[in-house]
């Protein structure tokens, strides 16, 4: 049994198949997905419904495409012009996909494996037991009634900095950007979210979230998706960068997590704009 972990899919379900093909994956390993499994590629659709039926040997971690399908379903905010996920929301088996969407957390660690697994990244200046409480605060809303209000409160720059005296949807606002869009940062985990380039294009002031020294650091094997700029190199031992711009014509990537063996197959094309 191997433990394959991948970055962002966003919909490109022809080079899925492919990797999976190349890695031989069989019914007996597991797949590790950091976020963004849908929007911009041309099949998302197919892409949800593939994983829901592997679902036992899959474990998620939301991104913040996910995140945004998510909003519009629950009918609280409209799509953007560049989404391509239409074909879920006129789907007939939607609101499954969606339950178990929505289900999915933000943050998962495997103690035996030795790694953890985050979208964007992780503050820090935050420990690990610190990292995966306040990942909950922000899963039991999105699993409860109160979704759909943070939804509507979700997109937003500020708070830039997390403090343990935030309330509320700034609260969990701040939370759902560490983990699901934030690249850089300064010492004390303020975000910056114009830069979007490879690891030398930081703004004054700022480093990659993983290039601070930090607690969380020391603590775990880090892998995450969501920068394709940096082409799959974190440039740090302990920390592996998967989204390798599948979508922008790039490669999509899997890592072996009990070897570290890397395997990519190349995008058919650039899908996104």
């Amino acid at each position: 049994m191997a433990t394959y972990a991948m970055g962002d899919i966003q919909g490109c379900y022809d080079e899925l198949q492919a990797l999976l093909q190349h890695i031989n994956f069989s019914d007996r390993d597991r797949l590790w997905l950091a976020g963004d499994l849908v929007n911009r590629g041309p099949k998302s659709l197919e892409t949800l419904r593939f994983l829901y039926r592997i679902r036992d040997r899959v474990v998620v971690t939301l991104g913040n495409h996910d995140l945004h399908l998510l909003a519009v379903y629950s009918g609280t905010i409209k799509s953007k012009r560049s989404d391509t996920f239409e074909d879920i929301l006129q789907a007939e088996d939607a609101d499954k996909l969606m339950k178990w969407l929505r289900s999915q957390p933000l943050l998962v660690t495997d103690e035996q494996l030795g790694f953890t697994m985050v979208h964007a990244g992780i503050p820090p200046q935050w420990s690990l037991k610190k990292a995966h409480k306040r990942a909950r605060e922000v899963e039991t809303v999105l699993q409860s009634t109160l979704a759909s209000e943070f939804f509507k409160r979700m997109y937003g720059n500020q708070p830039t900095c997390w403090s343990p005296s935030l309330e509320g949807f700034d609260r969990l606002r701040t939370i759902t950007n560490y983990f699901t869009r934030m690249r850089f940062c300064d010492s004390k985990g303020r975000m910056e979210f114009s830069a979007k380039g490879s690891l030398s294009s930081q703004p004054t002031g700022f480093l990659p979230w993983f290039k601070h020294q930090g607690k969380i650091l020391d603590q775990s094997r880090i892998v995450f998706g969501h920068w394709a700029a940096l082409e799959g190199k974190a440039d740090r031992a302990n920390v592996y960068a998967l989204d390798t711009g599948c979508v922008w014509g790039g490669k999509l990537t899997a890592l072996r997590l009990e070897d570290q063996q890397i395997f990519s197959v190349n995008s058919n094309q650039r899908y996104g704009n």
